[in-house]
């Protein structure tokens, strides 16, 4: 075997090798949060609260089977006449 002909093979035989080490890549590291990151994310995942009175005029809204701008609509007015007729005894009784 010449010179040339050995130094193709161990160029060859290198480059397999350093081929399969980079075929093996370690596991990435987990991300650590800050408590800002931990309290925006809880804050997103948390749903609201729903009073009675939305969960109210949902149902309606559903029984008419509306959807979209309708249902917003339909919603916003129920939610108005719902506040004021809890807000209208309220003002009688003084």
């Amino acid at each position: 075997m010449t010179f040339t002909s050995r130094l193709a093979a161990v160029a060859l035989a290198s480059l397999l090798a350093t081929g399969t080490a980079f075929a093996q890549t370690a596991a990435p590291a987990a991300k650590t949060e800050t408590k800002t990151d931990a309290a925006a994310t809880t804050d997103k995942k948390a749903p609201k609260e729903r009073s009675a009175e939305s969960l109210e005029c949902s149902k309606q809204a559903d029984a008419k089977g509306l959807k979209g701008k309708e249902r917003k609509k339909f919603r916003r007015e129920c939610m108005k006449e719902a506040k004021a007729g809890t807000a209208a005894p309220a003002a009688d009784k003084k």
